[in-house]
């Protein structure tokens, strides 16, 4: 890289732009003005699925058309075009509509070698989170990070709106739960985008052996953390619309449970049932979904429960969907929590899990975390790029 474009890249980490100069919201990746040069005629990896975009067009050909030269794509969860349900295997391969190579990153295979970097002069990162701690985007971020810093590689974040992004909530992660699901000490609702996050991992020496990525961030422009923001392409196949990212916090939790949340319907993310329950007025039978849920749980059983797409849904993380189910199903705690040790690593304690079985209130649990969510407020304050009011 030549001096001058490591003089610019070096003004980019520190100064970090004025993120709501305009009032136009205008993401990362559509602020080619102020990427573009650092790009030109340099080698380049780019981590992308089907939410990378720039307007109508996927920001592959938006490069490709901008003579950016991609040596190659590196595959989170879900593949480069959204189509691998979750968990689901993402293999090595080629992008079929552009014949680049994919590297995959999930699965196994998490940081990227010296031998997939040695080439590259940079990295360059864009993808849509939702703004949980367990959604795994932020998890591969890190790695990628890592990597960065031990092969001298500078990463740049194309930074985009959290649709959770308005508030602060949930458990910290205790680091004896860390995890793929859960690799920093972060609420599970933590409020920052991509960008603020990569620069707190720097900030804080998350990375291994205190190491630091040669990071820039291209924020977004005209952002505040309050706005509402309607993600233009759905960020996995389960996630299909604002409804379900917004509900995905507090039903994600019932991944560690007996209780379906809607995987395999057209409507996962928005329901909550049991085959046993006797209260709820919907009901629905979870089919093989080809790309989004192959083996869903109840797979071919009638459930029974809520449709939260009828009713006044809170709209921020609640307690209140988990505790009133963990009463409905008619099994003991133990039984409720199938798959309690998943359970504690998707809420990054196993106090929560402890808490409901003891059959404490919502307001008891949440009492618990107030002084840790302070204390995360005020340390994260340093990477913040966009006003909070």
């Amino acid at each position: 890289m030549s001096f001058a474009r490591s003089l610019i890249t070096l003004l980019l980490t520190l100064v970090w732009l004025p993120a709501c100069a305009d009032s136009a919201l205008r993401i990362g990746a559509e602020r080619g003005d102020l990427y573009l040069p650092l790009l030109q005629g340099e080698r380049v990896g780019l981590v992308a699925n089907q939410t990378s975009r720039v307007g109508g067009q996927h920001l592959i050909d938006f490069l490709r058309a901008n003579k950016v030269a991609i040596k190659r794509i590196f595959a989170l969860e879900h593949g480069v075009r959204g189509d691998v349900e979750n968990g689901g295997k993402v293999a090595d391969g080629v992008d079929a509509p552009t014949g680049l190579p994919v590297v995959s990153l999930y699965g196994g295979h998490f940081a990227p070698s010296r031998e997939d970097l040695q080439d590259l002069d940079w990295l360059l990162f864009d993808i849509q989170d939702v703004g949980v701690r367990f959604y795994t985007y932020i998890s591969s971020l890190h790695y990628l990070m890592q990597a960065c810093a031990d092969y001298s590689v500078p990463l740049m974040v194309l930074d985009r709106p959290n649709p959770n992004g308005d508030y602060v909530d949930g458990p910290v992660l205790d680091p004896k739960f860390r995890s793929f699901v859960g690799m920093h000490p972060i609420p599970l609702v933590h409020g920052m985008t991509v960008g603020e996050l990569a620069r707190m991992i720097n900030g804080e020496g998350w990375l291994d052996g205190d190491a630091r990525c040669a990071l820039t961030v291209i924020p977004a422009a005209g952002y505040r953390k309050g706005d509402h923001y309607s993600l233009p392409v759905k960020p996995s196949p389960n996630l299909p619309n604002d409804l379900s990212v917004r509900l995905y916090p507090s039903l994600a939790l019932f991944e560690g449970t007996t209780v379906s949340i809607g995987r395999g319907t057209r409507f996962p993310f928005q329901v909550v049932g049991h085959p046993s329950d006797t209260q709820g007025e919907l009901v629905f039978v979870p089919r093989s979904v080809p790309g989004a849920s192959e083996n869903p749980k109840y797979r071919g059983l009638e459930v029974h429960g809520d449709d939260l797409r009828r009713a006044d849904q809170p709209s921020r993380f609640t307690l209140r969907y988990l505790i009133d189910w963990a009463g409905r199903t008619g099994e003991t705690g133990p039984e409720f929590f199938s798959r309690a040790s998943f359970f504690d690593k998707l809420a990054g304690t196993d106090r929560l899990r402890l808490a409901v079985m003891a059959g404490q209130s919502e307001a008891q649990i949440r009492r618990s975390w107030q002084a840790d969510l302070q204390h995360f407020r005020q340390r994260r304050k340093p990477y913040l790029l966009y006003r909070e009011d």
